[in-house]
């Protein structure tokens, strides 16, 4: 079996085997392997491309900008998605507007460990895609599976433009596949995790078995949910977001992240001015609680949304 964090392991030395450009450069990357061993013995693999960086994650970014525009395809790891934001300035200014300013492409993966663990507390918990959605010129993705875990990075590093990957810490070792796929998705491409015809759930990441898990609740009631899984936030498959909503006629969008001005708040938006007719009832959302995230284990369970608080979110939206 092949868990959520090896597909990661894997898809990097693919593409450093595949690709003379590729070069990994983080925190403790190197003889270490990475907080979460996602480099593991790489360094050893493919000497002189693995290195370690200084503990500043806008030196980190800003080398890997330098070092895109002169050629290389660097895959960049924070040790933390929160951590990410001392290096905001490199990643939103920079690589985000180099190629509208200069015509010169910014071809960086940034590898942001997401989403919350028990125990994580506000500083290790963060799930950031929504604020680096904001800004034009960056890709922003979600994998919710092993086999988009593995194929979304590989097909990241082809990309022209500065990819930030969300990849969620809670999956990597308790999801696990048989194989990995040769065929995928587009980055941009929404995928059907579930067939249904009663309401449609709209969610990304770790959120995506949650979600499932509430499905496969409310089915022994009679209640089929469809489930639409993200994949990427920016670009956003509206379209397959509206095919879903036109089949249901109902929406709930579900994501980790805090309510206020996140994907939720989007993808209901673009519902809203694109496909009000399609609507039988208002759409709602679950996020996690608009607060810092909490250290205790019994907090953090109730503060992000899990398979039951969504199901009883379903059970409001079936029965309006």
């Amino acid at each position: 079996m092949i868990t959520y964090l090896e597909a990661i392991r894997l898809a990097q030395q693919k593409a450093l085997a595949t690709d003379p450009r590729v070069f990994l450069y983080g925190q403790d990357i190197a003889s270490f392997g990475g907080a979460f061993k996602a480099t593991k013995n790489l360094s050893k693999e493919f000497p002189g491309r693995v290195f370690d960086a200084t503990l500043s994650e806008d030196a980190i970014v800003g080398m890997a900008i330098g070092a895109a525009i002169e050629g290389m395809r660097p895959i960049v790891e924070m040790q933390f998605a929160d951590f990410s934001t001392c290096g905001l300035n490199q990643i939103v200014n920079h690589a985000a507007t180099l190629y509208y300013r200069t015509g010169v492409p910014c071809p960086i993966v940034v590898r942001l460990p997401s989403g919350g663990t028990s125990g994580g507390g506000p500083f290790h918990s963060q799930s950031m895609e929504a604020l680096y959605a904001h800004y034009p010129g960056l890709v922003v993705v979600t994998p919710a599976t092993v086999e988009d875990a593995y194929t979304m990075l590989f097909d990241a590093v082809a990309l022209d433009d500065p990819v930030i990957f969300c990849e969620h810490k809670f999956l990597y070792n308790h999801l696990k596949a048989e194989s990995l796929p040769e065929t995928s998705l587009p980055i941009g491409k929404a995928r059907l995790a579930r067939t249904g015809r009663d309401a449609t759930i709209v969610t990304h990441g770790a959120m995506l078995h949650e979600s499932l898990a509430a499905a496969t609740e409310l089915a022994e009631e009679g209640f089929e949910l469809e489930i639409v899984d993200l994949r990427s936030v920016k670009p956003l498959d509206t379209d397959t977001i509206l095919a879903s909503v036109a089949r249901t006629g109902r929406l709930l969008c579900v994501s980790e992240e805090w309510p206020w001005g996140g994907v939720t708040s989007e993808v209901i938006a673009r519902v809203s001015a694109e496909g009000f007719g399609l609507l039988d009832v208002a759409p709602m959302r679950v996020n996690a609680k608009d607060t810092p995230v909490p250290y205790h284990p019994d907090l953090w369970s109730v503060h992000r949304p899990t398979a039951s608080t969504i199901a009883a979110a379903a059970r409001r939206l079936l029965l309006s």
